[in-house]
C-alpha cells in the first residue's frame, strides 16, 4: 500500500490508510529516517531515539484527527521514546472549554512489543511533562501562589511525598527578605513551598532542588512590555518542572533523596512594590542592591538557597528558573542554558540531555562575570550587574549564595515558555512546552543509578 501510494514516507511524516484491516480501521505509517541513526556527538542527541519520538508523536496526531480514541502505538526499537512522542503529541490545554467542546485525549497502548516497562516509564515522563505544562499554561488569575501550593498538594501528597505550606508569617520568621521584598508588591499572598522525597537510605546527603515560583511577571514598577505580557503567567515554569520530576522520581521508584525548595509569589508593580535602589540583606548576611525590578527571579531564588543549604546540607543543588533573556537570544529554544561549577555533574546533565532529546548547553560560570556583580562600593551584590551577557551575569548573581557544593543552574527562558513555532513534532505550537522535565527526571534517574551514569552513549 505504502508502495502504491508513491513516495516513501520521509522522517517525521505520516501517511494514514484507512479501512484495510477488520481489527484497525485506520493505520498510520511513520517515517523513521535512517536505519543507523544514533548518537550524534555534534549535534548533542542520539537522532535514533528522536526521530522515534517525533514518529510516534505525528503518528499519534494525525490519527486523533481521524476520530480514532485508542490508539496502539508500536515500540519502533525505543518503546520507551514512543511513549513520551506520543503522549506529549496528543496534550492539549483545555481547561477552559465548556466540557462539550473539550476534545477527548486518545488511550496509548503498546502494539506487538514484549517491552511493557519501557513503555510505560516513558508514559510516566510525558505525563510529568504533561503536568509542567498544565501548570504553566494555566492563567495567573487561576494560578495564584495559593493555587500553586493547592496543586502541588494535589498531585504529589498522594504519591507519598511529603509536602509542607509555609505563610507569610513563616517567612517573615526565617528572615528571608529578598524574597519578601519582592512578594509585597502584590496582594497575593507569598508561600514556600517545602518538599521532602524520601527514596534513599536515612543518612544519604539529599539533592536540594530550588525553583523559581512567579506565578506572574509584570516587571514590577521597571514594568514590561504590554505585548506578550500575558506570557509571563509560565515564570513559573522552573517550579513546575521540578514538582513534576519530583512526581516522576516518586512513580519510578527512584532510590535518592530530594529536597526542594520552591518560593512562590507575583511581582507586580503598586506603593508597596519594591524600587530601583533599594537594598535588601540576603539570609546570607550580603546585601543586594535593587537595581532592575524585573530581575527578581534571583532575588527570591537567593533566599531559598541559603536556607535549604543551611537545613538539609545537600550534596547537590540544582535550581532552575526561567530568570533572564539573554540565553533566549543566544540559545533560542534549541537548548536550555546551564551553569555548573563540577565537570563531573555538567558530563551528566549533557548525557542527559542528549538521551532525553531536550538538550542543554553549558554556558560560562567565571570570575570576569562575578565581578560584574559584586564590584561595587556601597553593597555587596548587585541584582543587574554591568555589562552585556545577561544569563552569566545572573549566574555570577546566584553563585555568590552558593557555598562549597556542586551546582547547577537551569536557565530555561528560551525553552519553557509558549512554544512560539514548531520547535519538534511532539510539542503543541502556541503552548507550554514543560521543558525541562524530561531532562531533570533523566538526570535524577542517572544520579540513582551510579552503573546508568557512567554507561557510554
Amino acid at each position: 500500500m505504502v508502495k502504491k501510494a508513491g513516495k516513501t514516507v520521509k522522517r517525521g511524516k505520516a501517511r494514514v490508510f484507512n479501512n484495510i484491516d477488520r481489527e484497525f480501521w485506520s493505520v498510520a505509517v511513520v517515517g523513521l529516517g535512517p536505519e543507523k541513526a544514533g548518537y550524534n556527538e555534534m549535534e548533542a542527541i542520539d537522532e535514533g531515539m528522536e526521530n522515534v519520538r517525533a514518529a510516534a508523536g505525528v503518528g499519534a496526531q494525525v490519527l486523533r484527527k481521524q476520530g480514532v480514541d485508542r490508539i496502539l502505538v508500536e515500540g519502533m526499537g525505543f518503546p520507551e521514546q514512543a511513549a513520551e512522542g506520543s503522549a506529549l503529541a496528543l496534550w492539549r490545554y483545555q481547561e477552559n472549554k465548556l466540557k462539550e467542546h473539550q476534545k477527548k485525549t486518545p488511550t496509548l497502548e503498546l502494539f506487538d512489543d514484549p517491552d511493557g516497562e519501557s513503555f510505560q516509564r516513558g508514559l510516566f515522563k510525558a505525563e510529568s511533562q504533561n503536568l509542567a505544562r498544565r501548570l504553566s499554561d494555566t492563567p495567573a488569575n487561576q494560578m495564584t501562589p495559593l493555587h500553586f501550593a493547592q496543586e502541588t498538594v494535589n498531585e504529589l501528597c498522594p504519591c507519598g511525598i511529603k509536602v509542607q505550606v509555609h505563610d507569610k508569617d513563616w517567612i517573615e520568621q526565617k528572615k528571608l527578605n529578598a524574597f519578601l521584598t519582592v512578594a509585597r508588591g502584590s496582594c497575593e499572598p507569598p508561600v514556600v513551598l517545602e518538599i521532602s522525597y524520601c527514596g534513599g537510605p536515612n543518612d544519604q546527603k539529599p539533592i536540594l532542588f530550588c525553583g523559581k515560583g512567579i506565578t506572574f511577571d509584570s516587571g514590577g514598577l521597571c514594568l514590561k512590555k504590554c505585548r506578550g505580557m500575558d506570557v509571563y503567567r509560565a515564570d513559573m515554569c522552573g517550579a513546575a518542572a521540578i514538582i513534576s520530576a519530583i512526581r516522576a522520581a516518586s512513580a519510578l521508584s527512584l532510590p535518592l533523596n530530594i529536597e526542594a525548595i520552591i518560593p512562590l509569589c507575583e511581582n507586580m508593580p503598586s506603593g508597596m512594590a519594591m524600587k530601583c535602589g533599594d537594598i535588601v540583606m540576603g539570609m546570607n548576611g550580603k546585601s543586594i542592591m535593587i537595581t532592575d525590578t524585573d530581575n527578581e527571579g534571583r532575588l527570591i531564588l537567593a533566599d531559598a538557597m541559603v536556607y535549604g543549604q543551611g537545613i538539609y546540607k545537600p550534596r547537590l543543588i540544582i535550581d532552575v528558573a526561567s530568570l533572564t533573556p539573554g540565553v533566549r537570544s543566544a540559545l533560542g529554544s534549541a537548548a536550555s542554558g546551564v551553569f555548573c561549577n563540577s565537570q563531573t555533574m555538567w558530563s551528566q546533565v549533557r548525557k542527559a540531555g542528549v538521551i532525553t532529546g531536550d538538550r542543554v548547553w553549558r554556558l560560562p560560570l567565571w570570575k570576569f562575570f562575578t565581578k560584574k556583580v559584586t564590584q561595587f562600593k556601597s553593597h555587596d551584590v548587585n541584582n543587574k550587574g554591568v555589562g552585556q551577557g545577561s544569563s552569566c551575569l545572573g549566574a555570577a548573581f546566584l553563585n555568590e549564595f552558593v557555598n562549597c557544593i556542586d551546582w547547577i543552574h537551569f536557565d530555561i527562558t528560551g525553552v519553557g515558555f509558549k512554544s512560539s513555532h514548531k520547535v519538534c513534532p511532539y510539542l503543541t505550537k502556541g503552548r507550554m512546552t514543560g521543558r525541562p522535565t524530561r531532562t531533570l527526571i533523566q538526570l535524577l534517574y542517572q544520579l540513582s543509578c551510579p552503573s546508568e551514569g557512567q554507561r557510554e552513549l
